[in-house]
């Protein structure tokens, strides 16, 4: 059985409504898996919420709900931006499931049962807003606590802590070792600078006394597991991974097919969570340096050159968004303005204006005038033309070079940039087809020829040129604009057996000379009407 392609977001938290940017790691991790199902490979995508921690406890009862009510409220509102956003995930996960509670349990005991876990006293101050212990290595220069972590307070309590700092070297060499563990690179190098500083353990409980939202400890009824070592579990607990057996060998089979994952995350988890806490957690419970998930981390998008936080109150809502411009102007906005890895700043103006130039001036109007054009001069029907019959002009040179080269050089750089995985990058490539086919228009004037009857050949070998253009087009921005790439084939009357079905769409057929000759298409109807300021 060939091997799956797993790919799986950060679960986002809910302690509030999803802002643009949940958005964005949605849409993100989306692109990536519908493009691996369209090269044929079997894919898993998960993503989902975490639904426990002190902040969640602390917001419930501020709205005067459980917070058993109080995160079924804003998960269904995760729920509701994947619909709006056509995100096609194969598994939702919910960390108040038992399913998932019950594979956390199994790897603490046996973390316990390995010595792994022991009791301590601690005594220090204490973040709220990131439910963590500080030291004096997260003191500013000024010897203050920096405002990323919210409100401080001395506390003095028994926990569990997990040993962490013995696994340090082993956590060095590997990242030595995997030259791409991070993408991209500059956060490879950051999470090897932050794990030589490593010098405690993890603290992985919470007295019940002050906390009882979480999932309690199978070796201690009094405490309540820390929301990280609960939240990051989801990877392999919603993936079939069974705690009861001691070696990844062993595992299930299902699970093996899809393990390691590539993991969506934003930049402000890659650490300590992902990068020591989570890669450090599988090691402990045997999963060897070949199993390790790749970890992909995006920058943010900011409003005003500052990250976007209910708390600042500088959020911006994409419901609001794809109520106003529709799901795929979002969603192409989202993946092209931004370089992953890096932040943005979002600008609604930007948002408009890419529309307008990418989808309705250019993709749209190819459409449109190009259906209008085969309906006009040949009564909605294509003829497969032999290029060599024609007369040597600077269209047939066009017409030759897209249909050889070109083609495979455009396909060899989208092929590349979602290997690196830069969608932005991969888009201009069918971005940069159709700007071609539109300049193809001018170029040739089909008005013209179809008033000489010794262009007639000409004629037919341009529409075709540019019907067949639009198909590839169609399946190369699928993965970005599923909705728009149906419109597509749908206006083409191509593969309508399989209409509205991602399966319809594979990078395979993206070779010249698909359309038969012939091949009647369908009446245009507008794909991108373009946005007014």
């Amino acid at each position: 059985m060939p091997k799956t392609f797993f790919i799986t977001t950060a679960i986002y938290y809910t302690n509030s409504s999803p802002h643009v940017g949940h958005a964005y790691g949605m849409v993100l991790a989306d692109v990536i898996a519908r493009y691996h199902r369209l090269i044929g490979e079997n894919v898993f995508f998960l993503t989902g919420v975490d639904q426990h921690g002190q902040k969640v406890q602390q917001s419930a009862a501020k709205a005067g709900i459980a917070p058993a009510e109080f995160v079924k409220e804003i998960t269904q509102k995760f729920v509701d931006l994947g619909k709006k956003l056509d995100v096609q995930y194969d598994d939702w996960a919910e960390t108040t499931r038992e399913r998932h509670k019950k594979v956390v349990r199994g790897i603490l005991q046996r973390l316990f049962d390995e010595g792994q876990i022991y009791k301590d006293k601690q005594s220090g101050y204490y973040s709220v807003r990131q439910e963590q212990f500080l030291t004096d290595k997260e003191r500013g220069p000024d010897g203050q606590f920096g405002p990323e972590w919210g409100e401080i307070e001395f506390r003095e309590e028994e926990n569990y802590y997990f040993k962490l700092s013995q696994h340090k070297e082993w956590l060095l060499r590997y990242i030595e070792d995997r030259k791409d563990a991070v993408i991209p690179d500059f956060r490879q190098t950051e999470l090897r600078n932050a794990v030589e500083k490593l010098n405690s353990d993890l603290c992985i409980s919470r007295p019940k006394s002050r906390l009882d939202w979480g999932i309690e400890l199978p070796f201690d009824k009094d405490f309540v597991t820390y929301v990280w070592f609960d939240a990051l579990t989801n990877y392999i607990s919603f993936a079939g991974y069974d705690p009861s057996l001691s070696t990844f060998n062993s595992q299930p089979s299902t699970f093996r097919d899809r393990w390691p994952a590539l993991q969506v995350i934003g930049k402000d988890i890659l650490v300590p969570a992902h990068g020591i806490y989570w890669l450090i957690m599988l090691h402990a419970i045997g999963f060897p340096d070949d199993q390790m998930p790749q970890l992909l981390v995006h920058g943010w998008w900011n409003l005003g050159g500052a990250k976007m936080s209910k708390s600042v109150g500088n959020v911006v809502d994409p419901f609001a968004l794809i109520e106003k411009y529709g799901a795929e102007a979002l969603r192409y906005y989202l993946i092209s303005e931004i370089a992953t890895g890096s932040d943005a700043d979002f600008r609604e103006g930007f948002l408009v204006a890419g529309y307008n130039h990418a989808l309705a001036n250019t993709m749209g109007n190819l459409a449109n005038r190009t259906l209008n054009m085969i309906h006009r001069f040949r009564h909605g029907t294509i003829k497969s033309i032999d290029l060599t019959a024609l007369a040597e002009t600077a269209v047939r040179s066009h017409l030759q070079a897209w249909s050889d080269s070109e083609l495979k050089a455009g396909q060899a750089f989208y092929r590349d940039k979602f290997a690196d995985f830069r969608p932005s990058n991969a888009l201009s490539a069918p971005l940069a087809r159709a700007l071609a086919c539109n300049a193809l228009v001018e170029i040739s004037a089909p008005w013209n020829l179809a008033k000489d009857k010794q262009q007639e050949k000409l004629l037919d070998a341009v529409l075709y040129h540019l019907a067949e253009s639009l198909r590839i087009i169609a399946i190369l921005i699928s993965p970005a604009l599923p909705t728009a790439a149906h419109g597509v084939f749908d206006q083409l009357k191509w593969k309508m057996e399989l209409s509205g079905k991602e399966e319809r769409f594979s990078l395979a057929d993206a070779e010249w000379g698909r359309l038969p000759d012939g091949h009647v298409v369908g009446k245009p109807v507008p794909l991108f009407p373009r946005i007014e300021s």
